[in-house]
């Protein structure tokens, strides 16, 4: 190659922007050059396009893209912290549940403890015996009366059964529980 003249063909005028289909009517120029020239001409051509490739291939970047990716990270991170602070949690609550039931089955002891403390005949023969007490005789007994309880009647007709269903129960609930 180095010996022939390199030929090269250009296409002046087409149609077709952008393509290598040649124009509706293609002329072809042979141009003759030295065996050097076009070795260092397509060294040339080579770099402009590789620049333009670089030029082509270096896309900017939208901030979309880039909000987009530090959110997603965001939420990364507070996943991963979220998932921490769940079993922190999970881990104090079987912790809290054995301290209950530990607790639990102490309150059940205590009141069996409690329960055979108050024996009524313990507490009898401890007031006989320690403290010197005995029970009341007859005479000893005083009753004290008191004025008779107040007591309210509650008339209530067919028009006032609904009245008596709502505010009326509550009235006579309470009624009750001072009476008793």
């Amino acid at each position: 190659m180095a010996a022939e003249a390199a030929r090269v063909l250009e296409y002046a005028g087409s149609d077709y922007y952008g393509s290598a289909a040649p124009a509706q009517a293609p002329y072809v120029e042979p141009v003759t050059r030295p065996a050097n020239i076009p070795v260092q001409w397509e060294q040339t051509r080579q770099r402009e396009r590789a620049n333009e490739v670089a030029e082509q291939s270096t896309q900017g970047v939208s901030m979309f893209a880039i909000f987009g990716t530090v959110f997603a990270g965001f939420l990364m991170v507070f996943v991963v912290l979220a998932q921490i602070s769940y079993t922190e949690i999970a881990s104090e609550t079987v912790r809290l549940n054995a301290q209950l039931s530990e607790l639990a089955e102490q309150e059940r002891r205590l009141e069996i403890e409690f329960e055979r403390a108050i024996d009524m005949k313990y507490v009898e023969r401890y007031a006989r015996d320690a403290l010197g007490m005995s029970r009341p005789d007859a005479d000893q007994i005083a009753v004290i009366r008191s004025i008779p309880i107040d007591s309210a009647e509650i008339i209530s007709s067919s028009e006032d059964a609904g009245a008596l269903n709502g505010f009326g129960l509550f009235i006579s609930s309470l009624l009750e529980y001072f009476n008793s």
